[in-house]
């Protein structure tokens, strides 16, 4: 079955474990902070914190912007449960607003309608590693949170994603770009508030035993806890990882965008099925995900006829709205029509050529 989402993984990663492996390094240690150095200075950040992953270096987003209790936060419903988890678990609460329908982000236009007076930040998500504009929600004078999960390659201008707003988040998970078995970052323009996020991943403990050892003369145990906050601390070995996936970035990245270009200029042919809207002159894409729209045909029957040919599609996301649990009476045109008609396809380093043209001609064939 051919996958919809992967990675790439080859000796490289195999031996830079095994150095950490063999040195004792299975938790948190120097390779974390390489990977750490070597990420922020190739984005161009000035801080960066690596934690245990994505979904959860949103939820040290919303703490750390220090919101009022029960702040309303908007961000689209077309996207990863996560992002409204991560505002429900900061003691806010989620408001969904709809997408463009060609570029599945969010715009000044869709977030317009869900501000109100009890507004306090927006979340904005750069679907597919295509950028939000973001120059054009900063009039709202609200926090903005970045999540540039699909986006670690994208760029506004020269700006990369993930490093335009208020606070910015990274997933490095199995089938992102820059791959680990798992991990996720964060990014922030204060200083001081980026390092408290080094405190924070540790349950907020202030100095682990060693250090404290190493500058109290006694009863080094003996911690001060500066915030309540979940584990979500890194460890070596998913970083050893990272370390070797971001020096295949560019060549990852390559593989994705031919893929990319494949597609586009085959299925533009195709009168009943829309292509995703690519990168204007000033952006960068990262290329994760390639998603179709279908004009005058059944998507579910061609997701069914794709797995028959042995190729694995999906739906990324299911609109957060129609969820029960977020118990949202909106009405969003756009996210309930990509609900409807809308398939990713698969578009990642671990497809053959033989794989792409069998992808591109199962699809004609539909």
């Amino acid at each position: 079955m051919i996958s919809v989402f992967g990675s790439k993984i080859g000796l490289e990663e195999l031996e830079e474990i095994r150095s950490s492996l063999e040195n004792q390094w299975m938790g948190i240690g120097p390779k974390t902070a390489r990977f750490e150095e070597e990420f922020r200075n190739r984005l161009g950040l000035t801080q960066f914190t690596l934690v245990n992953s994505g979904s959860n270096a949103l939820v040290m987003a919303m703490k750390i912007l220090d919101l009022p209790p029960g702040s309303e936060v908007v961000l689209p419903a077309f996207t990863w449960v996560s992002c409204a988890h991560a505002v429900v678990l900061a003691g806010h609460k989620p408001v969904f607003c709809d997408v463009d329908l060609e570029t599945h982000n969010i715009t000044r236009e869709t977030v317009e309608p869900r501000i109100n007076g009890e507004t306090r930040a927006i979340m904005a998500v750069h679907y597919a590693g295509k950028p939000v504009r973001m120059e054009t929600l900063r009039d709202f004078g609200l926090p903005l949170v970045e999540d540039a999960a699909h986006a670690v390659d994208s760029k506004l201008g020269n700006q990369y994603c993930g490093n335009m707003g208020d606070v910015g988040i990274y997933s490095f998970d199995a089938v992102k770009n820059l791959a680990m078995p798992e991990g996720g970052g964060i990014t922030g323009k204060n200083k001081a508030v980026m390092e408290k996020t080094k405190l924070l991943r540790y349950c907020g403990i202030g100095k682990s035993g060693f250090e404290s050892a190493l500058s109290k003369p006694e009863r080094w145990w003996e911690y001060n806890i500066i915030d309540i906050c979940p584990k979500f601390i890194p460890n070596d070995v998913c970083a050893s990882v990272g370390l070797v996936q971001l020096k295949k970035l560019d060549e990852h990245q390559a593989y994705r965008k031919r893929i990319w270009d494949t597609y586009q200029a085959e299925f533009g042919k195709l009168d009943w099925l829309a292509t995703p809207k690519g990168p204007e002159p000033d952006e960068q894409h990262s290329y994760f995900t390639y998603c179709i729209r279908l004009r005058t045909r059944n998507r579910d029957k061609l997701a069914k006829h794709l797995l028959d040919k042995g190729i694995y599609t999906t739906l990324r996301y299911h609109p957060l709205h129609l969820n029960p649990i977020f118990k949202s009476s909106v009405k969003l045109p756009n996210c309930e029509h990509l609900n409807e008609t809308a398939l990713n396809l698969p578009i990642h380093p671990n497809l053959t050529d033989a794989d792409v043209s069998h992808i591109v001609e199962s699809v004609k064939a539909f």
